[in-house]
């Protein structure tokens, strides 16, 4: 049995392994935002890379593994927590990461929820479905996207998974960094101002992509 420090410093390895591939899956995303056919031909092409590189292979099983890991290693902190009693002390945080602390049970199981609708519109059809096909017979992710963004009650659940998403990440980031003993009251307002910004960038930025697709494709 893992012990309380062991689980807390699992949770936030893995998080920020999961923070790190949100970063570079956003940045690959930001595809989309590109002129239509220039997006069409550069994101089939980053997906055509993605799914024929053996290391991107390798670290998308460990990015299974720690989505898993972190889920029930959260499941586990928040079920002791509550049968505890255990609340966080007043430690200078900042309102968001003190409201998300409290709530990390409600936020994990929102971004759960969506990782397996997320998954299952766009992984699961991609590798064993039948996603359109391009001109050249490829599997065309492009449209399979800009297909399921422009769905209404996609982009609402998309947009309030990434609000719970931020939330997290604030909240997450905040506890990593005092998990890991970087907590020095001399770096303590950048660790904050670096975190919340992060958190917003990316949620937002992920937020966005599919308001704009469905308003600029419908």
């Amino acid at each position: 049995m893992l012990s309380t420090l062991s689980r807390k410093m699992l949770m936030c390895l893995t998080g920020l392994f999961l923070g790190f591939f949100l970063l570079i899956h956003f940045l690959g995303n930001l595809q989309l935002f590109l002129p239509r056919d220039q997006a069409h031909l550069q994101f089939n092409a980053y997906s055509h890379f993605l799914s024929g590189n053996i290391i991107i292979k390798i670290v998308s099983y460990i990015l299974y593994a720690s989505i898993i890991l972190h889920a029930v290693d959260g499941l586990v902190i928040t079920l002791k927590n509550k049968k505890s009693g255990g609340v966080y002390q007043n430690d200078k945080r900042g309102r968001a990461s003190q409201w998300a602390s409290r709530n990390m049970g409600i936020l994990g199981t929102l971004i759960l929820i969506f990782l397996v609708i997320h998954f299952q519109n766009f992984w699961y059809i991609y590798k064993f479905g039948n996603p359109p096909l391009d001109e050249n017979g490829n599997k065309d992710l492009y449209i399979l996207v800009v297909t399921v963004f422009k769905e209404w009650w996609y982009v609402i659940i998309y947009v309030i998974s990434m609000i719970a998403l931020c939330y997290h990440l604030i909240h997450g980031i905040h506890s990593a960094v005092r998990t890991l003993g970087l907590y020095h009251p001399k770096f303590v307002k950048w660790f904050k101002t670096l975190g919340i910004a992060y958190s917003i960038i990316i949620s937002l930025g992920f937020a966005l992509m599919p308001v704009y697709v469905f308003f600029t494709y419908n």
